[in-house]
């Protein structure tokens, strides 16, 4: 009998679909790279998924991010999102959490929970906090590269963050993952030098109070990382590749 995964069933087969509709994936970051990625994995039959995002969707969203429309203009990123995968999937199971992740809320989840966990957050010491709880936790983690000012979206590459190049926050976090004894990583970067932007734009950063200078961006890029993160994530849980 058809149903709406039959034709992803034809590629993964039964027991891959099986083990999707079992899987519980969370997702932090809902922007221009998460929001694609949950889109991704609402229509490939995964059963529960956890969307963590303290933010609004603003009119600068409207460019790139799939969760941005006039409708749903400062509408919660989590809340748009849970109402947009229970229009695709309504059988999936969406736990929608409006928290700002950081070494402050770290202890607020129980990543022993999660089958994989995607990493689409843009602070850097989010991204070092969320890796080593969940490697701690013996979860699987995939974790994105910068996708701002960039235009190329066939230089991305999945690699161990140890062989990655070019990308200036693959660099960082190298850098700081080695101080911390993370000995690998799973994740997805872009081998095209960072483009200077023509301008300049500013926004409150929510990690300290100082205003910083945000990348450009466009429809493309980001959509293509957030497909990547969702194509590696489904791969892996439903043919058990083990990273």
């Amino acid at each position: 009998m058809l149903d709406q995964f039959s034709r992803t069933e034809l590629l993964l087969g039964r027991m891959g679909m099986e083990r999707l509709a079992a899987a519980r994936v969370a997702v932090f970051g809902l922007g221009g790279v998460g929001g694609y990625t949950v889109e991704a994995l609402a229509r490939s039959g995964v059963g529960t998924l956890d969307l963590v995002d303290s933010d609004r969707i603003s009119m600068t969203n409207l460019n790139r991010q799939i969760l941005a429309t006039h409708r749903t203009l400062d509408w919660f990123k989590a809340d748009a999102a849970k109402e947009r995968i229970l229009e695709i999937s309504p059988g999936t199971a969406v736990n929608s959490k409006k928290i700002f992740y950081g070494p402050d809320t770290a202890a607020e989840f129980d990543f022993s929970l999660y089958d994989y966990v995607v990493d689409a957050i843009d602070t850097v010491t989010g991204k070092l906090a969320l890796i080593q709880q969940v490697q701690a936790a013996g979860t699987r983690i995939i974790s994105c590269m910068g996708a701002g000012n960039k235009l190329d979206p066939t230089a991305f590459r999945v690699a161990d963050i140890y062989e990655t190049s070019v990308c200036p926050l693959a660099r960082i976090m190298r850098k700081e993952l080695k101080k911390r004894g993370v000995k690998h990583l799973k994740v997805v970067y872009s081998q095209e030098p960072p483009i200077s932007p023509a301008g300049t734009l500013y926004q409150e950063s929510l990690e300290e109070d100082v205003r910083r200078q945000v990348p450009g961006s466009n429809a493309f890029v980001p959509a293509v990382a957030g497909l990547i993160l969702a194509g590696e994530v489904i791969r892996d849980l439903a043919l058990e590749q083990k990273t």
